[in-house]
């Protein structure tokens, strides 16, 4: 089972990205899938997720700005950031979840900066 994330990289402030995870060994139909970041210096936090039945929550700092996608026939889940902030720079992971089973993509790397 592996999830990898893409779509990281260096933005002025104001500008967009778009982050994907591709999900492999098992299907994510069921699971629910969600992103977390960590800023340095600063606890992992779950920024955006969407369970099976397509319930979304996103952390309050991220309103409006960041939009979590799932495609389950493909089984990927995206994040479109838009109107990135400084203090959006941080190290995003994708996240599976279903009861007990959980997993974790590598990573990938998001700097907010001018």
């Amino acid at each position: 089972v592996q999830l990898v994330e893409s779509g990281g990289g260096l933005v002025q402030p104001g500008g967009s990205l778009n982050l994907s995870c591709a999900a492999s060994g098992v299907s994510f139909t069921f699971y629910r899938m969600g992103w977390y970041r960590r800023a340095p210096g600063k606890q992992r936090e779950l920024v955006a997720s969407m369970t099976s039945a397509g319930i979304i929550a996103y952390v309050d700092s991220v309103k409006g700005r960041l939009t979590i996608f799932r495609d389950n026939a493909k089984n990927t889940v995206s994040l479109q950031m838009n109107s990135l902030k400084p203090e959006d720079t941080a190290v995003y992971y994708c996240h599976a979840l279903q009861g007990v089973v959980n997993y974790w993509g590598p990573g990938t790397q998001v700097t907010v900066s001018s």
